[in-house]
């Protein structure tokens, strides 16, 4: 899918719920100041053109405080700043998306154009394993959701590495 088809679909996905409205320009550039990269275009294009926050699996987290809250973080740099404390440090420019539950989290790159997406899931070997790449994009990561195909629990790729954790 093209980005524009992606947007079109998401904005079709999204359509009648109850989500804030779109971001503004203001927002994005604070998010990118806080994480010391650009956005990807396709997460800025989603955030300007269809909401500020609340679309994804189970709710992007906003890039400001909309009083509609998709995960314990009140925004993204709230989140951001939450990984970077020295238990769950993360590389500097990976992003906290969406939180999965059960300590999960989908994370993008911000320093990748096509933000690649990441994954965290502390429960399945260790503290030191629990930030890993999922080898897709945001474009393949959405066409996942739209098709109904992101996993609920612990991504399956994820499953088997863990199994070679010597600290699990």
């Amino acid at each position: 899918m093209t980005d524009d088809e992606l947007i079109t679909a998401v904005r079709a996905h999204v359509v009648g719920r109850t989500l804030p409205p779109p971001a503004l320009e203001a927002d994005v550039s604070k998010a990118e100041e806080t994480v010391g990269h650009p956005m990807p275009q396709l997460l800025r294009r989603l955030y300007l053109e269809i909401v500020n926050g609340g679309f994804g699996p189970r709710g992007v987290v906003s890039l400001t405080d909309t009083g509609d809250w998709f995960s314990e973080r009140v925004d993204i740099a709230m989140a951001y700043h939450d990984f970077a404390n020295p238990d769950e440090s993360l590389p500097r420019g990976i992003v906290p998306l969406m939180d999965r539950g059960c300590a999960m989290w989908a994370l993008i790159d911000f320093r990748a154009e096509d933000g690649q997406m990441w994954d965290w899931d502390p429960n399945l070997c260790c503290m030191q394993h629990a930030l890993a790449p999922l080898e897709q994009s945001l474009a393949q990561w959405l066409a996942d959701w739209l098709h109904g195909t992101v996993p609920q629990g612990p991504y399956p790729q994820r499953e088997s590495v863990s199994k070679n954790c010597s600290s699990a």
